[in-house]
């Protein structure tokens, strides 16, 4: 499933395009992803003129001249890419069936360019929303979502009040987005390694109020907002499914330190990277370097 920053780095990728560009056409090709379509969709759309792109967590939001907002979340195979219908041609060739293209927007950019905005999902776990902008923060997707591992809200004083008594291990606690929006799977298990962490170690550990404490909440917070930072700036991670709006690949999983690397030399101490799984997820990490 593609995590905050393949999320970012889409949101970037749109943003050229998008900004002040003018919804000319929509076309839905079924009734449904995950959720139905919004009523009245196409309808709600057409016409209107896209203002902004944010994300929150691993949420795309596309603000509208309407005060609405959609919100596209692409699950496990979801990913949308940009044609550019003037000149009659792709920027990259395409990587995806199109019969499961099943949203298609012609927009218009404030230059006159006409283009397609095309959302493409195999497996039909992501969805689109549309919701009013100004209950956006209230919307039950994203309410109880806790700071963003990009922005000053996590820190080691965070981390340590949040963990505070937590009998969950760790990986589980850092998964939990009602502590840290958007942090998933691979980027927990690469900022731990960061971190000299296991997985299996209890949350309140690093709740605790002593000084050993609150310094590893402080090291384990820096290796998250680093660790998400770098993979953005790398693009994000293409595993299976996942590609840029253009149709390039991002390139962090590169840079995995142990994430998916089962049997392989830690690149600290040389000693076998393990993997177990906790709450039905792969967690990999050394067992020497992380306690």
């Amino acid at each position: 499933m593609p995590e905050l920053p393949e999320v970012e780095t889409v949101r970037r990728g749109l943003e050229p395009s998008f900004t002040h560009a003018k919804i000319i056409n929509v076309k839905q090709n079924r009734p449904d992803l995950r959720f139905p379509f919004p009523e009245n969709f196409q309808s709600r759309l057409t016409g209107r003129e896209i203002i902004g792109l944010g994300r929150r967590a691993k949420y795309l939001l596309i603000h509208l001249d309407s005060d609405e907002t959609i919100i596209s979340h692409l699950g496990m195979s979801g990913s949308w890419r940009i044609e550019n219908t003037t000149l009659g041609s792709y920027y990259h060739e395409k990587n995806k069936l199109a019969v499961h293209d099943h949203l298609e927007m012609v927009i218009e950019t404030p230059d006159g360019q006409s283009l397609h905005a095309i959302y493409n999902d195999p497996r039909r776990f992501g969805f689109i929303l549309l919701t009013k902008t100004a209950e956006l923060e209230h919307h039950k997707l994203l309410a109880h979502l806790g700071p963003e591992p990009t922005g000053n809200g996590l820190s080691g004083a965070y981390l340590n009040e949040k963990l505070r008594n937590r009998k969950a291990p760790l990986k589980a606690a850092l998964l939990d987005q009602t502590i840290i929006a958007g942090l998933g799977n691979i980027y927990v298990c690469e900022a731990l390694w960061r971190s000299h962490l296991s997985p299996k170690r209890k949350s309140s550990t690093l709740g605790a109020k002593s000084a050993t404490a609150r310094k590893k909440s402080e090291l384990l917070a820096q290796n998250i907002r680093d660790v998400i930072a770098e993979a953005i700036e790398a693009g994000g991670s293409s595993l299976r499914d996942y590609v840029h709006t253009d149709g390039s690949l991002g390139y962090f999983q590169h840079r995995f330190s142990v994430y998916g690397r089962e049997g392989e030399p830690c690149p600290e101490c040389g000693k076998a990277i393990k993997r177990i799984v906790q709450s039905g997820r792969s967690s990999f990490y050394c067992t020497h370097c992380q306690r």
